[in-house]
């Protein structure tokens, strides 16, 4: 089971925080100060992120977005630790709530979107995998997300839901991994979400799974306690539930709350 030491999972973080916060740096175009402003993020949400601050840079040229992408718990983890951040986007409600209960986050968080979990294999699919109990047979090198990972919870969801018994070979700590894991054909099968699968296009087979709907999960958002931004940083979250940011998350498969 492959692991990313915490210190390597913080470092980003503790070079951002080198730089000093996130405050007012240079100039923009029409000659005011910028704000920076720093996003803790779920991994699955890296590539549609990266538009969705383009769009919102554009409508708030005196803002720019920086991104600390990462599993869900590891982000609260470095939050925990002291890490500067003006939001926090996760990718389930309880670990969102794990956050208001420590203070971490101020006002209530904001659902944005939803997803649905998936089982990848191989683009030739070379163990013939059909559905999640195959995935599951003895044998077979299957890779999941961690427990205390959204789409790890949202995997043991879809196993108990069904009945089945899940053996991975690893658990990883961010859905990032487990799909590195499969395209990289490290392993024969896992389970991630359904954007991911399809970001990662033709080097992968996706398989629908009965009762992917009772394993949905929820991506809230809120700003953070610690932020020195708080308006700008409450405008990248209201930016977030606005037509533009829905059809880009809508684009990447994500679905509406």
């Amino acid at each position: 089971m492959r692991r990313r030491p915490f210190f390597a999972a913080l470092l980003p973080v503790l070079l951002l925080a080198s730089c000093g916060p996130a405050s007012t740096t240079g100039s923009s175009g029409t000659g005011g100060a910028t704000t920076e402003l720093t996003v803790f993020a779920a991994a699955s949400l890296r590539v549609v992120f990266d538009e969705v601050s383009t769009k919102f840079e554009e409508a708030n040229p005196q803002v720019t977005v920086r991104f600390n992408y990462a599993g869900s718990a590891d982000l609260i983890t470095q939050l925990d630790a002291g890490a500067p951040a003006d939001v926090l986007v996760t990718a389930n409600q309880s670990t969102m709530d794990r956050a208001v209960d420590a203070g971490t986050v101020t006002a209530a968080p904001v659902v944005i979107a939803t997803n649905v979990p998936v089982l990848i294999v191989p683009a030739d699919n070379p163990a013939g995998l059909t559905d999640l109990e195959s995935a599951a047979a003895p044998g077979v090198d299957l890779v999941v997300c961690a427990p205390q990972v959204p789409c790890g919870a949202a995997a043991q969801t879809l196993a108990e839901n069904a009945d089945i018994d899940l053996t991975p070979v690893s658990e990883e700590n961010s859905v990032t991994d487990v799909l590195g894991k499969v395209t990289s054909g490290q392993a024969d099968a896992g389970i991630v979400y359904a954007t991911d699968a399809a970001d990662a296009g033709e080097a992968v087979t996706t398989i629908e799974l009965p009762g992917a709907d009772q394993a949905r999960t929820e991506y809230p958002a809120a700003v953070t306690a610690s932020t020195e931004h708080p308006d700008q940083a409450e405008a990248f979250v209201d930016f977030l539930q606005t037509d533009p940011a829905q059809a880009l998350l809508a684009d990447a498969g994500f679905q509406q709350p």
